[in-house]
Order: structure tokens, then C-alpha cells, then sequence
């Protein structure tokens, strides 16, 4: 689908507050209501606007840990790889998984309270998902950056 800079601009504003009424969106973005409104719409129908979320201080909710993890599985058939993706669905402190080219086939995010807490998820379930041959974690010590918002072009 073809975007232009009216579009463009609405999913910039509406990354940056799914909250904004209508009526303000319009406005920023220089259309009149029901037009606005409509592209909104067209663009949910689309499938290029997923929906609306709140987000969420992780540190204030005492899930200061994040890991990621590359996963090497045993086998790479169809079944295998379905599995395990699968899998992953249903562990909630699994916030991200990636399929990955090279050595690794995947990289996961997993956002813990603490490194104890992550120790009994490796334990329990992580090293339990299937077809699993190795899992190296690594620590974040410290978020840079963190946004959800996609770098959409003015052109």
C-alpha cells in the first residue's frame, strides 16, 4: 500500500500518542475530520496500524532484568522450528522472539525482576522448550535507547 504524507504523518503522531482525539489528530496533521478519520480506518484495515497499547515502566513494575538469549536448536525441519515458536507464545516473560540468520536461530527478550527469577526460568522452562541444543544469555546492564516508534520517512 501506498502511503502518502498525510498518512505518513498521522502514523507519526499516533505512535507518539494512540490517546489523541480525532478531532486533535485531524488538526495536526492538517485534514479536515472525517477525512482523517477515514485513513485511520483504511490503515487498521490495512493491517499497517496493529492496535493500541498503554506502555509501561518496566522498573516500577520491579521488572528491572532484561536478557536476551540466542537459542541453537537440534534440528531445523518445519516441525521443529513451528514447535518451538509455538512454545515460546505461552511463557509470558518472553517479550520478543526472533528468527536470526548465522550460528543462532533465534533471539528471545525475556524481561525478569531479578536474576534469581531468570535462573528458575532458565531451569524450569526455557532449557524445556522444544528441540533446544544451547542457550547463551546475556545481561542488559543498562537501556540506552528504548522506543516503539518506527522511523516512518516525511518524504
Amino acid at each position: 500500500m501506498k502511503l502518502d504524507k498525510f498518512d505518513r504523518e498521522i502514523l507519526r503522531v499516533l505512535q507518539q500518542d494512540a490517546t489523541v482525539s480525532m478531532a486533535d489528530l485531524s488538526q495536526q496533521v492538517g485534514l479536515s475530520h472525517t477525512p482523517c478519520w477515514r485513513r485511520v480506518k483504511r490503515m487498521e484495515a490495512d493491517g499497517i496500524i496493529l492496535g493500541k497499547v498503554t506502555l509501561l515502566n518496566s522498573k516500577k513494575l520491579n521488572l528491572g532484568v532484561s536478557v536476551f538469549i540466542y537459542v541453537t536448536l537440534k534440528n531445523h525441519d518445519g516441525d521443529s522450528l513451528t514447535d518451538f515458536e509455538t512454545a515460546v507464545q505461552n511463557i509470558d516473560e518472553i517479550v520478543e522472539c526472533h528468527t536470526t540468520s548465522g550460528e543462532k536461530d533465534y533471539l528471545l527478550k525475556v524481561i525478569v525482576e531479578s536474576i534469581e527469577e531468570y535462573e528458575f526460568l532458565l531451569k524450569t522452562k526455557l532449557t524445556h522448550l522444544p528441540l533446544v541444543d544451547h542457550l547463551s544469555s546475556t545481561f542488559a546492564l543498562k537501556q540506552v535507547k528504548n522506543t516503539t516508534e518506527l522511523p516512518i520517512k516525511r518524504q
